[in-house]
């Protein structure tokens, strides 16, 4: 077999804030990066399907069957997933007793405790219950969030005009989102909050989702990692086998490899993506 057409493999991945069930949810490109990579473990850290979203009104095609199905189809070919809920797929929370939930080969639990290669602990929690607004003012949260869907419904827009124009995918609502003084503010505040907890758990660091920011930070000696999401900035977190931590923008990923798409549906190969050797991902400032 040509090996260029092999995923790359990594010892880890963590994808969080798929939001399956709503329009702003990239399911292609996610679907895209599950095909293309491999991983000993695959945590999916919350927010993964947005019951918030479904109660209001139904949306589901079949791209967001399909990610489920890839996720299922990863569990029964021997990847260890483990699937923490957030706050908008929360339900789960309440079927989950002692060791956790399995499901599909899909093991579902409160949070995780992951050691890398190296040896160092990382405490792996969706995060929104260091986010006052939702812990402390539910209704501000559901409010807030209707407003960002009508962000994410723009951003939709505004990336389609794009691509006719023949330009690459670019976050309009994150740009949006992290301009504005306030968000800056709650970002920081959320990511110190969190920290705090890894170091009160004594652990080398945090592993998180929820606000929909991908950054890699030491935190006063706590090394804070956010995997991002897949309805802005399509980013997730990889560890590689000695224990290396990078964020993979899958956006931008794929512009660099353009010139090997698409492989032939009649290829034997087809669910994977020709990915030259050693692509370089792109790391978080």
């Amino acid at each position: 077999m040509n090996m260029a057409l092999m995923p790359a493999h990594y010892r880890t991945i963590w994808i969080s804030d798929i939001h399956l069930g709503t329009r702003g949810c990239k399911a292609d490109l996610l679907l895209e990066f599950l095909k293309h990579t491999e991983s000993d473990t695959l945590y999916l850290v919350g927010d993964i399907v947005d019951g918030w979203r479904l109660k209001r009104s139904w949306y589901w095609n079949q791209s967001h069957n399909d990610v489920v199905q890839k996720l299922l189809r990863k569990a029964r070919k021997g990847t260890n997933v483990i699937y923490v809920p957030g706050n908008h797929d929360e339900a789960l929370r309440d079927f989950i007793e002692g060791a956790g939930l399995q499901f599909g080969g899909i093991t579902v639990q409160m949070e995780a405790i992951h050691q890398t290669a190296d040896g160092r602990r990382f405490l792996v929690t969706h995060g929104d219950h260091f986010d006052g607004i939702v812990s402390c003012a539910k209704w501000l949260a559901l409010l807030g969030d209707a407003a960002y869907g009508f962000a994410l419904s723009l951003n939709t827009w505004f990336n389609q005009l794009r691509r006719r124009m023949g330009l690459p995918y670019w976050s309009l609502s994150a740009y949006l989102k992290h301009k504005v003084k306030n968000a800056v503010a709650f970002i920081s505040e959320y990511e110190q909050a969190i920290a705090e907890e890894a170091r009160r758990r004594h652990v080398d660091g945090v592993v998180c989702g929820h606000i929909h920011h991908a950054e890699i930070r030491d935190i006063d000696g706590i090394l804070y990692c956010n995997d991002g999401d897949w309805v802005e900035s399509c980013t997730a977190l990889v560890e590689h086998s000695d224990g290396r931590l990078e964020i993979l923008h899958w956006a931008s990923l794929r512009e660099d490899l353009g010139q090997f798409l698409p492989v032939a549906a009649d290829h034997p190969d087809a669910d994977y993506l020709p990915v030259p050797a050693g692509p370089a991902p792109v790391v978080a400032d």
